[in-house]
């Protein structure tokens, strides 16, 4: 079986955890289906409009792997969110990339703002969606989704699924690994994570 494409888009702007927690959940599964003696079940890379550096929201910088003028299919694509996706939601190239590509894309998803631009470009529009707590009632407004929920960690609507703020996307593309691959495997890429969530604050004993 062919490994999975999977492209994560990146622009400046992007908030660093909504594409590197679920690039680590996707790269894990292909360490963890390794120690089993198994072939890497994605091939997991990033894609940007240019081929230049790409400074995210919280000043780390990263280099794309792809451009978008020579990425046109995917089995996943994944758009995370953060500042610039304000200005990416007026970037008619870069939306009618999303189109095109989430047409034949067995998986469209996104997280936390990301939701707006899989809205605006078409393939969440009238889908029910979720975003980052403090951006629900803006996506609302905007009248491109179905529905917005709110209190939910992510929604799936047909082949696309949506996170809600930053950590919530590692939940995502776990549960996405279960989905493609079994829930027995997606427990193993969390254990090999060590992901068992217990914040200070809100998990005190």
């Amino acid at each position: 079986m062919a490994a999975l494409r999977i492209g994560i888009l990146i622009f400046d702007g992007v908030e660093e955890l909504d594409f590197v927690g679920p690039w680590e959940v996707f790269t894990m599964a292909n360490e963890m289906a390794r120690r089993a003696g198994k072939e890497p079940p994605h091939d997991v890379f990033l894609v940007a409009e240019r081929e230049d550096m790409v400074r995210c929201a919280k000043g780390m910088r990263v280099l794309p792997d792809k451009t978008t003028t020579n990425c046109d299919t995917l089995d996943v694509l994944l758009v995370p969110g953060g500042q610039g996706t304000r200005r990416e939601v007026d970037n008619k190239a870069l939306l009618a990339w999303i189109a095109r590509v989430a047409q034949d894309a067995k998986w469209v998803t996104s997280v936390c703002t990301g939701a707006m631009l899989l809205t605006a470009a078409g393939p969440a529009k009238g889908k029910r969606v979720t975003t980052h707590w403090g951006f629900i009632e803006i996506l609302r407004a905007r009248g491109e989704a179905g529905e917005v929920l709110a209190h939910v960690r992510y929604v799936r609507d047909g082949n696309v699924v949506t996170a809600a703020g930053v950590s919530a996307g590692i939940d995502m593309a776990l549960w996405l690994v279960g989905a493609w691959h079994g829930a027995e495997f997606a427990r193993t890429v969390q254990r090999g994570m060590q992901y068992d969530p217990a914040p200070p604050y809100q998990a005190l004993v």
